[in-house]
């Protein structure tokens, strides 16, 4: 037995020894990977305060700028979670769901919810990127459906939040069909002439944008946001062509006239208030 290593140095560690700082306090910027203090980040809306990098918002937090007074309504989605193809790669899809739904607690990547914003009651549909990368499968495409009908109903706007990777693959052409799906519900925001507001969040790709994320009566984004259907990538091999540094970027599409305007995060409360006013009946 060495009495120096086994007992000496052990004491000395226990009198001296630094505490390890709680992973919790911390987070680290996506851009520029500096070091964030997490509850002066939540106070500055998950807005890097050194590069201005724009991060994730998780739901509550979301949902707490926008509404006034934080308060807020939860719509019920009556539809449960299948797995119409028995879909398996690494894992069962249902593996995947249950994962998803124990990490976000949340039943799928899309909530709706009602509220006020700037003393006028809207209807929020909402994509969460942290369930599977806010994949739109039939639950997706059914909740925004019930947000479209629930904004007829009480004669107010409708706003979807979008931030998705695209189609929920494991469920085939199934979520494909969500696209006409969604479609129709567009539509019937237009017959009962009830305002659609669509807001582009980092990033909105795949087939979200290719269906109600660009119907938007007014489409705004999120300052810094990816937003596109294919990968930069894909369309550089498919072209043969090198594409500018900033496309498929929210600044990009707006110098191209495919959405309304660019918003700081900082700014969108106010931005959403003062377009819902200009736009309700």
């Amino acid at each position: 037995m060495n009495w120096l290593t086994d007992f000496v140095k052990p004491k000395l560690s226990s009198l001296v020894g630094k505490k390890e700082t709680p992973s919790d306090l911390w987070t680290t910027c996506s851009k520029c990977n500096l070091m964030l203090y997490r509850s002066e980040l939540e106070k500055n809306f998950y807005v890097c305060s050194h590069c201005d990098q724009h991060m994730y918002v998780d739901i509550d937090s979301r949902f707490r700028q926008l509404f006034d007074e934080q308060k807020y309504d939860f719509i019920e989605i009556p539809i449960e979670n299948s797995d119409p193809l028995e879909f398996k790669d690494l894992k069962k899809y249902t593996d995947r769901i249950k994962e998803a739904q124990k990490k976000t607690n949340q039943k799928d990547a899309a909530i709706v919810a009602t509220g006020k914003m700037g003393g006028q009651l809207v209807c929020i549909f909402l994509l969460d990127f942290s369930f599977m990368g806010g994949s739109m499968g039939q639950y997706v495409g059914e909740a925004f459906k019930i947000g479209c009908q629930k904004a007829v109903e009480l004669q107010c706007p409708f706003i979807s939040i979008s931030s998705s990777g695209g189609a929920r693959m494991q469920e085939g052409l199934i979520s494909l069909m969500q696209l006409p799906k969604t479609v129709a519900a567009v539509n019937l925001l237009d017959k009962e002439k009830i305002p659609f507001i669509s807001l582009l969040t980092h990033p909105t790709t795949g087939g979200v944008s290719a269906s109600f994320a660009m119907l938007g009566d007014i489409i705004i984004a999120e300052k810094g946001s990816m937003i596109g259907f294919a990968g930069k990538r894909v369309i550089e091999k498919t072209i043969n062509e090198q594409l500018p540094e900033d496309f498929q970027t929210a600044e990009y599409l707006l110098d191209h006239g495919m959405i309304d305007m660019v918003v700081h995060r900082k700014e969108l409360r106010d931005t959403l208030s003062r377009v819902v006013s200009f736009v309700k009946k």
